[in-house]
């Protein structure tokens, strides 16, 4: 096997990617070497690469130069002395969300609530960050990369790997569908549901058994591209146009819809927030999986008079991830509502670009290996 390989590097903030010849990293015990074959490139790595200290100044990031690439999917070729039930060969999704092992909450195994949880090719959420990017410094936008064999996704023929590689998007509106312990039947109401993350939240949901999904948004085209999906079950909602509870409480016969996932983008306004927080009925759940950026201010006795409930969510487990999988492979998620925009490792800053032009959710950019 070769010792080397080709890396896109970021070098410096604001500065583009770098394509370098580095080693490739050697496999310890507990973990696999992965040949990325795809990687995709999240909306928001533009802000993190380019504007880090307006936007994420509290969030670690990796000693530069760093190898970036947060949704990686590609083939195993090696697996180190104590791997089980992972083989050279295997497709998988890298789950990239890493945690120390050790703390409390990973030894309650609640791994996202590390105090050093960790983006493996992308960014960190506390001071143990750094030594976790240093046991890791590979991700997708390298050829091959390292990584614990416990965040292995197993994949079948069935999903490609450009598919693959949106699962940590997908993944984190699943985790935020099972947090608010959506159920076959229910009503859904989704801000931002023609966003990468809301549209995720539209397929999961339809995948989930859902009665009826409110979609929001102020594309008029992309909402009716969302509804195409499942004119029957998806009811789209033109922000702007009127207060969206008002919409929902009138389908709803003044009942609410059982969940809200959230997921507006830093710019949209807190009065969106609010707004929708009202379409929800009697005990339902708000859950956050979005970007608003000004303080939501909630009243707490109306929280306790009618049993709401607002919680955040980050992110997605692995055995989460492997939930999707199933369900994709069975038919009742579809991925084939993704246009793929597929780049080589030498384009990835053509690719940077091509983020800021994307069709909504719809759009999925990958650098292809």
């Amino acid at each position: 096997m070769t010792k080397t390989m080709r890396a896109a590097r970021l070098h410096k903030i604001g500065e583009p990617f770098q394509i370098d010849t580095v080693d490739v990293p050697e496999v310890r015990p507990t973990d696999v070497l992965v040949e990325v074959k795809a990687a995709g490139v999240v909306p928001n790595l533009h802000n993190v690469v380019t504007h880090y200290a307006q936007w994420f100044p509290f969030l670690p990031l990796p000693t530069l130069p760093a190898i970036y690439g947060l949704d990686s999917a590609g083939v195993v070729t090696q697996v180190g002395a104590q791997v089980r039930g992972i083989q050279p060969g295997d497709r998988v999704y890298v789950n990239p969300g890493l945690s120390c092992g050790s703390c409390e909450a990973c030894r309650r195994g609640d791994p996202i609530n590390c105090t050093a949880f960790t983006f493996q090719g992308y960014f960190g959420f506390g001071p143990g960050s750094q030594k976790i990017f240093e046991d890791y410094p590979y991700a997708g936008f390298g050829q091959y990369m390292t990584a614990p064999a416990a965040n292995l996704v197993k994949l079948p023929d069935s999903i490609s790997f450009e598919q693959a590689a949106r699962f940590g998007y997908l993944g984190t509106a699943y985790s935020a569908l099972r947090k608010a312990q959506f159920a076959p039947g229910q009503t859904v109401l989704i801000d931002g549901g023609t966003g990468t993350l809301g549209l995720g939240a539209v397929i999961l949901a339809l995948a989930m058994g859902a009665a009826k999904i409110y979609a929001t948004a102020r594309n008029k085209v992309l909402l009716d591209r969302v509804r195409s999906i499942d004119p029957q079950r998806i009811i789209p909602i033109a922000m702007g146009e009127g207060p969206v509870a008002e919409s929902v409480m009138e389908a709803t016969n003044g009942y609410g819809v059982d969940v809200l996932i959230e997921a507006l983008g830093p710019n949209a306004p807190v009065s969106a927030v609010l707004d929708s927080f009202n379409a929800l009925r009697r005990g339902g759940k708000a859950i956050n999986i979005g970007g608003v950026s000004d303080p939501i201010p909630l009243e707490p006795f109306p929280l306790m008079c009618l049993q709401k409930s607002y919680i955040g969510s980050l992110w997605l487990s692995t055995s989460e991830g492997q939930d999707m999988a199933n369900m994709a492979h069975a038919g009742t998620l579809n991925l084939n509502v993704f246009d793929h925009e597929r780049f080589s490792l030498e384009q990835v800053n053509e690719a940077l670009a091509a983020i800021e032009q994307r069709t909504g959710g719809f759009t999925n950019v990958v650098i292809m290996h």
